[in-house]
């Protein structure tokens, strides 16, 4: 016999239970937030309001959970097919072991491509302190010269102009051309902010284009831009789009301006200097609230998802994808089991079919009215055979008949009661007397004289 020594043993056993729960903390907490881009299938909308699907790609796929508290905020409708990208935190499904995704947003691939980037680089470039009030540069009372950054043919140059032209007409102004649009142009933008550095012939700089969608403003999403925005030495206003538009460009800036006409009065000397300068003190502070709002934000988020973590709405949301998992199983069964018995019951009805007093009645009722049609048929037969023999009959009886005597000439005579008269002795004068002819009746009256 061998003896085999353990070596090594293990202080815990784990219950299948235990271990899913704690390799579900164990992927939590470890894998944190995942970026996903993926294809929608499988999906399932139950009355519980929470999503269930399946994201895909060519090569594998991973199981996800959409709870209603996030999927409320999903802007677009989303179908099977639809190519997403999801913000997901890694999670284990414990009943089954199913290791799946909780989604916690989610945007179409190509706009939520370009918000995710612009998130993250909005959070990095915070996190550097480039959007710091303290390095701001503060605008110049009376610019002696203002620079504009922008597209020649643009909408943009055509109303800064026009607004810096009706504050203040002999303000001189320097145009750098530049791309605002497409492949390149964020470099192109890059450029003329450095070429009017160089220069340093104007005192404030107008950096912007006229409002589109997130794709045609990415020139001022892009790292490049705001890196060089930052390192300018002359103060830049960042006039990019319309006011609900926000770029990475409007943090970095010294100043944002919501249109680029508003830049064009907030580097413009105007009767109304004062309140000029109240509104630059104003978006002054607006500027500083949103780096502390976006410091915060930041914040929030990551205390959000630790307490998201440690939140009885977790267990509770796990459950509900539990009953919904249960709900769906217990809909199959009772299909299959009202499919059973109703397959049963067709069998059952089958049999009584086959031994029905319906039946029986028919066929008894088949038989009896074929032999009523022999009976009729027989009862025909036997009428026309006494038929022939009635007519035989009378044939025979009509020779023998006193009728037939009749017309012979003979007669036959009775009396008052029926009784034929063959002797005189049978009357007496003053009887009654039918005499029977061939065509007819003689009465008469028996007399004295016809007696003697």
């Amino acid at each position: 016999m061998t003896l085999f020594t353990q070596t090594q043993s293990n202080d815990r056993i784990f219950t299948v239970s235990s271990l899913n729960a704690e390799v579900r903390l164990l992927l939590e907490n470890e894998m944190g937030i995942v970026w996903l881009v993926g294809e929608l299938s499988n999906l399932s909308m139950p009355v519980s309001g929470h999503w269930y699907f399946t994201l895909k790609d060519s090569r594998a796929q991973v199981k996800c959970a959409m709870f209603r508290g996030n999927n409320r905020r999903v802007t677009f409708k989303p179908a099977n097919g639809t190519q997403v990208l999801v913000k997901a935190r890694l999670s284990l499904y414990e009943p089954r072991g199913d290791y799946q995704l909780i989604i916690e947003s989610m945007q179409p691939e190509g706009d939520g491509r370009l918000q995710q980037q612009f998130e993250q680089l909005k959070m990095s470039l915070a996190a550097e302190g480039l959007f710091a009030q303290a390095l701001k540069k503060p605008l110049p009372e009376q610019p002696k010269r203002v620079g504009i950054i922008t597209s020649k043919t643009g909408a943009a140059l055509h109303d800064i102009l026009t607004v810096l032209h009706r504050r203040d007409p002999s303000l001189p102004v320097v145009i750098y051309p530049t791309m605002v649009q497409g492949d390149g142009s964020a470099i192109s933008i890059a450029q003329a902010i450095g070429r009017a550095n160089a220069r340093q012939e104007c005192d404030v700089l107008i950096v912007g284009r006229g409002g589109g969608s997130l794709e045609d403003l990415w020139a001022f999403n892009e790292e490049i831009v705001a890196r060089t925005i930052a390192a300018s030495q002359i103060p830049i206003v960042s006039a990019v789009g319309h006011e609900v538009d926000v770029t990475i460009a409007d943090f970095v800036a010294d100043m944002r301006a919501p249109t680029p006409s508003a830049a064009a009065e907030l580097v413009s000397r105007d009767i109304t200097h004062q309140t000029q300068k109240i509104q630059q003190k104003n978006q002054q502070l607006k500027n500083a609230i949103r780096t502390y709002l976006s410091k915060r934000e930041a914040k929030t988020v990551q205390l959000t998802h630790r307490l998201e973590r440690q939140h009885p709405q977790l267990r509770l949301n796990q459950q509900q994808q539990h009953l919904d998992d249960i709900s769906s199983r217990l809909e199959l069964a009772m299909g299959r089991l009202l499919s059973s018995h109703h397959q049963h019951v067709e069998r059952i009805n089958y049999k009584l079919s086959l031994h029905s007093p319906v039946q029986t009645i028919k066929d008894n009722q088949t038989t009896l009215d074929q032999r009523k049609r022999r009976l009729l048929d027989a009862m025909d037969h036997r009428l026309l055979n006494a038929n022939h023999k009635l007519a035989l009959a009378a044939e025979k009886l009509e020779t023998v008949s006193p009728l037939a005597t009749l017309s012979r000439g003979y007669s036959i005579t009775r009396d008052a009661k029926g009784k034929v008269v063959r002797h005189i002795d049978q009357v007496k004068p003053g009887d009654k007397l039918v005499t029977k002819v061939t065509d007819g009746e003689i009465h008469s009256t028996v007399s004295e004289s016809l007696l003697s």
